[in-house]
């Protein structure tokens, strides 16, 4: 009886983790499990509001490069009037749901490897490059989320909140989340590895090398340009005049190695860091546009191909390329009297030129006629978009719309370091002999001639070469645009303004025969085909809003300058930062 007593009078009970119904509370503490928990991470910067469709259109049509050549889908971006309520409304919100997503698991893994440095002993390596990853997410998270909403809410506490869906923080201030991106990079760079030391870390994964370049890129945000062009000189080659303090990195010798897929070409030389999608063939069978609908059986592919094909070849037929931008490049011949190859794989036309160069003058496989131009859209048509999609390859005939493109998205390439570091060198001591040779390399690998620094009376002069030639011809039609005409204060100066009417002037006819026709910002109004995006830009919507219905339910929530159509001039000249003039 007593040992019965004894017995049934124990408090001790048996715990048991059920391993199928893992709990963020119970799982991510050892290394094999915060491995899985930084895939997760990656996994969300290529969902819809990310990097794979509309996380990455709304920048490009934000840009003077490219135009909403479906006046439909993108139109808000396009004509930067952008509302936050309705359907309309609820797609601008996209990006800011997903990469709250990113967001949420990288706090998760932070949570988990508190108090952890390079220099903690007896900590696991994996350790220390899971946190230095969730890190480089969070801040590259940030980095979108600014660039787009302005005054996000600051959110670094997993233990703060229950779930993303209920998170009720108060807006924070444009400041105060790039305080943190910057914090964010700057951890990051100390516990990442070289992308030298191969296996993972030249296969796609973050480096050290990643989190620097990106580091530069928010110092610059915020016009901290001497601070930037000193860590870009830590990424640069010895070649270069640089240390290569964060691994080795060259341009690659055919532009476009940039923008084909397969292991050829993706995670080369020249990328700092890209978004990894499946090659084609390779891929599962369900389409995995959020979070939310998560699967084992992903395409992992991207949708910016859908976003830009002709609707010829079986594409949504969106997003075209500005008529600037391909006069821009039509207007300087390499030094052997040829156009600049990057056109090539920038924008899909006809061109003399590319009869015997690279794939030829084909789309999609089919050859493409001197007379018969490809036109996006068949009631706008539009100047097609060759980069990043299958246009020039001929991997195959048509597109099956939606996440199948398997074309990595290099979202920093060397080419980028090279003229951030000769935009920074001007903006501190220019211009400058050192500037110039930067800019050079660049043009080099285009067979374009020298620049000298004769030709350049002052800073201004030569901001403008980097601004709206070097920059446009290199990354024409990419991710980013958007980011650098907030920085340079475009919007916020009537002769940058004018600017961008006149860059973002476009033809909308359905006429093959028209759509390599110049245009004129001021025939608008004689010409009834004839539009600007600039011209609806209402102050404030060079941000994006936010959306109606987060607002609602988050009474600590405050609207941006998209929001309360608040233009955003007074804080740029309020941190004494200089807007350029317009330099013919």
């Amino acid at each position: 009886m007593l040992g019965i007593t004894a017995l049934t009078s124990c408090d001790d009970k048996l715990e048991l983790i059920n391993p199928n119904r893992q709990t963020s509370a119970t799982f991510g503490y050892t290394d094999n499990e915060l491995e899985e928990c930084v895939i997760a991470a990656y996994n969300h910067i290529r969902m819809e509001g990310t990097y794979s469709r509309v996380g990455y259109g709304f920048d490009m049509c934000r840009g003077d490069e490219v135009w909403n050549c479906s006046q439909g889908w993108y139109i808000e971006s396009d004509d930067l009037t952008g509302i936050s309520t309705g359907v309309d409304g609820e797609r601008l919100h996209w990006p800011w749901r997903d990469w709250f997503y990113t967001i949420n698991v990288c706090n998760s893994i932070l949570q988990k490897t508190e108090g952890v440095t390079a220099e903690s002993e007896s900590v696991s390596d994996t350790k220390k490059q899971a946190r230095g990853q969730a890190l480089f997410l969070r801040g590259l998270s940030y980095y979108n989320l600014a660039g787009y909403y302005q005054n996000p809410p600051l959110v670094t506490d997993y233990g703060q909140y229950e779930s993303v869906e209920k998170m009720a923080f108060p807006s924070s201030s444009y400041d105060a989340v790039f305080d943190q991106v910057e914090a964010d990079l700057k951890e990051a760079m100390t516990l990442l590895p070289k992308r030298d030391e191969g296996g993972e870390w030249a296969k796609g994964r973050a480096t050290c090398g990643a989190a620097a370049g990106y580091y530069a890129r928010a110092l610059m945000q915020r016009h901290k340009y001497e601070e930037a062009l000193a860590v870009l000189k830590d990424i640069l080659s010895t070649s270069d005049g640089g240390n290569q303090k964060y691994g080795s990195y060259k341009l690659m010798a055919n532009y476009g190695d940039n923008f084909r897929e397969g292991s050829a070409y993706e995670n080369n030389d020249e990328s700092l860091f890209e978004v990894q999608y499946l090659d084609y063939g390779t891929q599962g069978a369900d389409l995995e546009w959020t979070p939310v609908n998560a699967t084992s059986n992903p395409t992992q592919g991207h949708a910016i191909e859908s976003n830009c094909t002709p609707s010829k070849f079986g594409g949504w037929a969106d997003l075209a390329a500005s008529p600037w931008l391909y006069n821009l490049f039509k207007e300087e011949k390499t030094i052997n009297n040829t156009l600049d190859p990057r056109l090539y794989w920038t924008v899909g036309t006809y061109e003399d030129d590319w009869e015997n160069f690279e794939y030829g003058n084909t789309a999609f496989g089919s050859k493409m006629s001197a007379t018969e131009n490809i036109i996006v859209n068949e009631n706008n048509g539009g100047l097609p978009i060759a980069k990043n999609t299958n246009f020039r390859t001929g991997l195959y005939s048509s597109v099956v719309t939606g996440l199948y493109c398997g074309i990595n998205m290099r979202l920093m390439r060397y080419s980028d370091v090279l003229l951030r570091a000769a935009e920074c060198e001007n903006e501190v001591n220019g211009p400058t002999q050192q500037a110039i040779d930067w800019i050079n390399k660049v043009r080099s690998r285009a067979k374009l001639a020298n620049l000298q620094l004769s030709d350049f009376a002052d800073a201004d002069a030569l901001f403008e070469q980097i601004a709206n030639v070097e920059r446009p011809k290199e990354f024409g039609c990419e991710f980013g645009r958007g980011f650098d005409l907030i920085r340079w204060g475009f919007f916020y100066a009537p002769d940058r303004l004018q600017q961008l009417k006149e860059h973002g002037t476009f033809r909308r006819s359905a006429d093959p025969a028209k759509v390599k026709d110049a245009v004129n910002y001021s025939d608008i109004g004689k010409d009834s085909e004839l539009k600007s995006s600039y011209n609806a830009f209402i102050a404030g919507h060079e941000f994006l809003p936010i959306y109606q219905g987060l607002l609602n339910a988050n009474a600590n929530l405050r609207g941006n300058s998209a929001n309360n159509n608040t233009n955003n001039a007074t804080y740029h000249t309020s941190k004494g930062w200089t807007i350029h003039p317009v330099k013919k």
